[in-house]
């Protein structure tokens, strides 16, 4: 029997911001199959020209409530590059160990409030307070950990008020970060019984074949700076991201679109994967394994899957490093900085991907030009083009084996899109 069936969703729940879904397939042949993102743009960068130096990081920290101290850290390790500045290795580590925390509480929210009611077939998280209450206490517990973690180092559990340009404002006492160190040690039999759930879930058979961008890994799995690199081969310069995400227009949006070797890219959780597979925690990488997770892995899907690897990186890593920062003297919390002419380029990763911030300063320290990209952007043709392969594939199957409308919400979801952010 040849597949009719027209979907018609606006917006899509369970994500960030405003998007539309519309697919139409007629006796078995796809005639629409659209993702739209319908959010007023938002004018940032506008907004940063003129201002000093030392507001950039605060005003950047509140273009999303998600990834605030993504976007405060990109945004300072633009300033710091342009300026010449080379944080030192205290900063480097607790810089990390504050974005872990973001990395944790962000995929922890999407794992189990915004992605799991669909493979248990409800509607949002609240019937999971009754029918499943100790997955949900599960879930506010290690959400709890790294929102009080962000708290200790950056100051607040978001739009972080202690990292600045140079370093940190003030410390975290090191018995606090003991503290810290024994819940994360508590939080892996917790991010295990996480797995445990997910390989109950089944996870839709769909791939097809893209493109992953990420930072690029060097001895260690990258969070912070440092080379672009991309599953077909392609290596980049921090400062050359525009060579990496090359923006444009397209009717149907109102964020810009990114394309690089192919039609479309990805970045998030699983492009890191993909790129960064060698570096990953053996505890992480164990568990990626046993997923059946391994690159180049193709399935958009399996996003979420890859988000759970890192949740197990972030949070063994950052034991290690407590222990690293218990084990040294404290050193002076924050360098000189001087400002002078320069542009700089800030890559970071945020947990739906590589996030660049760009400023242009003038001999005052004043933003002349700014421009920031944001992961959800890089991904939203990758997003279409998904969306049509999906209805193309499930159109050619010939019955419904499986509700095409949830499973168009499923895939874009799993790219766990800030769609507000994303209209840069």
């Amino acid at each position: 029997m040849k597949v009719t069936q027209s979907i018609d969703i606006r917006h899509l729940t369970r994500v960030e911001g405003h998007g539309n879904i519309k697919i139409s397939i007629k006796d078995g042949k796809v005639e629409e199959a659209t993702w739209e993102v319908v959010e007023t743009p938002r004018f940032f960068e506008a907004m940063l020209v003129g201002k000093k130096w030392e507001n950039a990081p605060w005003i950047c920290g509140r273009i999303c409530g998600i990834c605030s101290i993504g976007h405060t850290l990109a945004s300072i390790r633009a300033v710091e590059n342009a300026f010449g500045i080379v944080p030192t290795d205290q900063t480097r580590k607790l810089r990390i160990l504050l974005k872990h925390m973001e990395t944790l509480q962000s995929h922890i929210l999407h794992l189990y409030f915004l992605a799991a009611p669909d493979f248990v077939n409800v509607g949002s998280v609240f019937p999971l307070i009754n029918s499943h209450p100790d997955v949900v206490k599960r879930a506010a517990k290690l959400k709890l950990l790294a929102n009080d973690m962000c708290d200790c180092v950056g100051g607040r559990r978001m739009h972080p008020t202690r990292t600045v340009i140079g370093g940190f404002t003030m410390l975290p006492e090191k018995d606090e970060l003991k503290k810290f160190k024994y819940r994360l040690q508590d939080s892996v039999d917790d991010l295990l019984k996480t797995a445990e759930l997910f390989r109950s879930f089944s996870v839709p058979a769909f791939s097809r074949e893209t493109e992953f961008v990420s930072l690029k890994g060097n001895n260690d799995y990258p969070f912070i700076g440092g080379d672009l690199v991309s599953t077909d081969g392609v290596v980049k310069k921090e400062q050359d991201y525009r060579l990496m995400t090359n923006e444009y227009l397209v009717d149907q949006s109102t964020s810009k679109w990114s394309k690089l070797s192919r039609k479309s890219l990805a970045v998030g959780a699983l492009a890191r994967l993909n790129n960064n597979f060698a570096f990953l925690h053996p505890q992480a990488r164990e568990l990626s394994i046993s997923f059946g997770l391994k690159p180049v892995n193709h399935n958009p899907y399996m996003n979420n899957i890859a988000q759970l690897v890192e949740c197990v990186h972030v949070a063994m890593e950052s034991i290690e490093m407590i222990d690293d920062l218990l084990g040294t003297e404290w050193q002076e919390p924050r360098q000189h900085v001087t400002p002078r002419a320069g542009t700089g380029v800030g890559a970071v990763e945020v947990p739906r991907g590589i996030l660049y911030h760009m400023y242009e300063f003038d001999q005052d320290g004043r933003i002349t030009k700014s421009d920031c990209v944001i992961p959800t952007s890089q991904n939203h043709a990758n997003i279409q083009h998904d969306l049509e392969e999906l209805a193309a594939q499930y159109a050619a199957r010939g019955k419904k084996d499986r509700d095409i409308e949830l499973l168009a919400q499923m895939l874009v979801r799993a790219y766990d899109p800030c769609i507000s952010c994303s209209v840069h």
